[in-house]
């Protein structure tokens, strides 16, 4: 799956975009979550405070209990205020 990061998660990781094959086991975006802040020091600091991200799967804004099955992006940012 395709995994684009924006704003403060891409400053944090030093990446715009990168790919992941999650296990089996991870069937939400919480759990894709939890998964990913196990693959680095900065993947684990960049997702640590969850109520500050959002997501979207397939450019659709989801929660963290969507089923990431079928998806084929998987983006989180920050929450975006107008100005």
């Amino acid at each position: 799956m395709k995994l684009v990061y924006f704003a403060r998660v891409r400053e944090a990781l030093g990446r715009n975009d990168e790919d992941f094959d999650f296990p089996a086991n991870v069937l939400t975006v919480g759990d894709a979550l939890d998964w990913l802040a196990t693959q680095s020091p900065l993947h684990a600091e960049a997702l640590a405070d969850r109520s500050k991200l959002r997501f979207a799967l397939d450019q659709r804004m989801v929660k963290a209990d969507a089923a990431i099955a079928g998806a084929s992006e998987f983006a989180i940012f920050p929450p975006v205020t107008g100005g």
